[in-house]
């Protein structure tokens, strides 16, 4: 590792990762000289044509070696850098991490923060989103709240809180459409498609019916915050998630036309612990507060 000429070795990846030697001097705030010096160095040290010169070297064709050698000099100070970055980021013990999916983020969990923040003053809460069923482990989190029973790998997984699925639409649409009151009067309307597989009219018409409810139209969208968006805007009537629409319903953007029936989605979402054995103070009080809240319906 001593002999190894690093500088020239990051200078050939830049070039092997942006195609080419302006652009990879651009990348690296040097100029292109410098990085021409490098690729000649590197090819001397190593004593192996890393490039094609039949193609010329404006054309950058790499040989099979300065091909392998670029796809690893690349993929390796990336993960250095991720390394490093994860160092000088080191979580403070008053930190916490928070993932989940972007919809139970900005529907539930982010109108929830101003007050655990009033509580607990001295805790910094982080918030990190993805759509795919990752664990704690995978994201960097400390917790994760997630849609669905798992299973999930190396993580201690409990259920949060349960949830109901009911029609909602904006007060503009529910007048357009002649104020309907009785499920029959589905049928007639547009239907907003959630791409959650648990959220689906499928299931509120094998519960409620009405049996000429046409499941398969009406536009999909792909999460549960851009279905009630759309159902906001007057798009049509969807089927939401209580706990991601309650707060819409409670100040008027979004209404229940079709009285209080639901259908029941247990366990509906599940938290889950990274590491369990040093659970710190700040991680603890974090997930207290978070199945208070789920508790509150």
């Amino acid at each position: 590792m001593r002999d190894l000429p690093l500088n020239a070795l990051r200078a050939f990846a830049a070039v092997y990762e942006t195609g080419g030697v302006r652009p990879a001097a651009r990348a690296l705030q040097v100029t292109h000289s410098s990085v021409s010096r490098h690729l000649r160095e590197l090819e001397a040290w190593i004593q192996t044509p890393l490039f094609d010169e039949r193609r010329g070297r404006r054309s950058l064709a790499f040989t099979a070696e300065g091909e392998a050698l670029g796809r690893t000099a690349l993929a390796s100070l990336r993960e250095l850098e991720g390394a490093v970055a994860s160092v000088r980021e080191a979580k403070r013990t008053n930190s916490v991490t928070i993932a989940t999916t972007p919809s139970l983020a900005v529907r539930w969990l982010l109108p929830r923060l101003p007050a655990f923040e009033t509580e607990n003053k001295w805790i910094e809460v982080s918030v990190v989103v993805d759509q795919r069923p990752r664990t704690p482990i995978e994201e960097g989190a400390d917790i994760s709240i997630r849609m669905g029973r798992g299973p999930w790998r190396g993580v201690v997984g409990s259920p949060l809180m349960d949830d109901r699925l009911y029609p909602v639409m904006s007060t503009g649409y529910w007048q357009d459409v002649g104020q309907p009151d009785d499920i029959a009067e589905l049928a007639g309307l547009r239907l907003l498609h959630d791409r959650d597989p648990n959220a689906s009219w499928a299931a509120w018409k094998q519960e409620y019916g009405p049996a000429l409810l046409d499941v398969r139209r009406g536009p999909r969208f792909t999460s549960s915050d851009l279905v009630l968006r759309a159902a906001e805007q007057g798009l049509g009537v969807a089927l939401a998630r209580d706990r991601l629409a309650s707060d819409s319903i409670a100040n008027g953007t979004l209404i229940r036309p079709f009285g209080r029936l639901g259908v029941l989605l247990q366990d509906a979402y599940w938290l889950l612990e990274g590491n369990t054995q040093r659970k710190r103070q700040a991680v603890r009080s974090a997930i207290d507060w978070l199945v208070t809240e789920a508790g509150r319906g």
